[in-house]
């Protein structure tokens, strides 16, 4: 098929072929993409194009293809991206619950721990400041700061265990 038959046969049917496709996506730009994408392949299957007897119900079911392609295309982009934004609320869920489970060990352990514990980690003051603020000894706070930190590790460390032995089950 010449340049010339193509421009005759097949291109003559674009106009057409957008109002068919603005009725699928109901967008403007879409239709133009959908027409402008079966034009390119249109052309580059041009010998083959000459085996269909009515081109245009060739043209039309090609757009209609295209855009239900598209569409179903577009269903699933929509689908992943509520699925993210679904994974993204459950691990914000799961860090919420984590630092309440966090902040529920600080809150167990002995005053001076917990005293420690916040002042150091929450409130950032240097261990120096620390031992001023509470009258104690620097290697004091630094004692208190290490049991603290043991413990409430040692209970994240239990809380996730009994965790993945409930997703295990």
């Amino acid at each position: 098929m010449t340049q010339e038959i193509f421009k005759n046969t097949v291109f003559i049917l674009k106009n057409e072929m957008y109002r068919f496709a603005k009725r699928f996506v109901m967008s403007s730009d879409e239709a133009e993409d959908v027409v402008q994408d079966l034009m390119i392949k249109f052309w580059q299957k041009r010998e083959e194009l000459e085996q269909f007897g009515n081109l245009k119900s060739y043209a039309l079911k090609s757009v209609r293809n295209e855009c239900l392609n598209r569409l179903k295309h577009h269903d699933v982009k929509l689908g992943f991206a509520d699925m993210q934004l679904h994974r993204s609320e459950l691990y914000s869920m799961e860090v919420n619950n984590l630092k309440e489970h966090i902040i529920g060990f600080i809150n167990q352990l002995p005053e001076k721990q917990k005293t420690v514990i916040h002042l150091k980690d929450v409130e950032e003051y240097e261990v120096s400041e620390i031992a001023e603020m509470l009258e104690m000894e620097e290697n004091a706070v630094r004692v208190n700061l290490m049991r603290a930190r043991q413990k409430v590790k040692e209970q994240i460390s239990q809380l996730m265990n009994y965790e993945q032995r409930q997703i295990s089950k």
